[in-house]
């Protein structure tokens, strides 16, 4: 069992991800596929007179100001735009693929997060009400493996839904560690718009090619910039619930799933 989380960041080609994936299907390869949809909501945001709008924890992860207009915003381009093209790519290349948010079965479950800490600009601390946002903590396995017994490919995305029956926004990084874990998975591939880890941001031949597990928390604060430092958590949590392996690799280029499995990118193992 693979699982792969796809980012939305700009310049990630994924009709070379979809080809990819087909072919890794087709092949006999059991797998999910997690997608984000970050630039996308940024601009229909924009566009719709509620831009985006960030905020930072005191243990210095970004994370996006979910309020239920943000909520609904997300359920327009995760769900429908996002998903429904990714799902459109696999089915044109004979996968039959089912686009699935974490509220659909229940699929992802977490605990919304009604008040949460951040931090400004000059370091000063502040709580963060009618926030909509959450850890995914429960995954639906058995919707999961029965879609896969029926040969269907689940295409899974953000929002998650709380145990209160409420849309959350969730992180896709650890969202999809836990469904690794949870499927008890060999590997969980997460493709961004970068090779993996660099030690010298933005230069891309500065990729840190492995990381053991003890010093994942090193290099997420020596050299991570932006999102990925969350995906360095999502990889520490995978490897902690038992996931053999992780691979952060590049969603550019040609083979991008078949690079990252056969290691190339940031591999990072206990």
């Amino acid at each position: 069992m693979i699982v792969v989380k796809v980012g939305g960041s700009e310049g990630i080609d994924y009709d070379a991800v979809c080809a990819d994936i087909a072919r890794l299907w087709q092949g006999g390869q059991r797998l999910i596929l997690v997608h984000g949809g970050s630039s996308q909501t940024n601009a229909v945001a924009e566009a719709l007179g509620h831009p985006p709008k960030f905020i930072t924890s005191p243990s210095g992860y970004t994370s996006r100001l979910s309020d239920k207009k943000t909520i609904e915003i997300f359920e327009m381009v995760y769900c429908g735009k996002m998903n429904k093209m990714i799902v459109e790519k696999l089915q044109k290349l004979g996968v039959n693929a089912v686009g699935l948010s974490g509220i659909d079965g229940g699929v992802w479950r977490g605990k919304r997060k009604k008040a949460v800490r951040a931090v400004d600009e000059d370091g000063r601390k502040f709580v963060v009400r009618d926030n909509y946002t959450g850890t995914v903590e429960e995954i639906n396995t058995d919707l999961l493996n029965m879609l896969l017994d029926g040969g269907y490919l689940p295409v899974l995305t953000p929002p998650a839904i709380s145990f209160e029956g409420e849309a959350i926004n969730v992180d896709g990084d650890r969202g999809s560690a836990e469904t690794a874990r949870a499927l008890q998975a060999t590997d969980l591939i997460i493709l961004s718009n970068i090779p993996g880890v660099l030690t010298a941001f933005p230069d891309e031949s500065s990729l840190l090619k492995e990381i053991q597990f003890d010093d994942i928390d090193h290099v997420a604060k020596t050299y991570a910039e932006g999102r990925m430092r969350i995906k360095l958590l999502g990889a520490k949590e995978a490897i902690e619930g038992g996931v053999g392996r992780v691979v952060l690799g590049d969603a550019r280029i040609e083979r991008p799933v078949a690079a990252a499995v056969a290691g190339q990118g940031t591999v990072i193992t206990r």
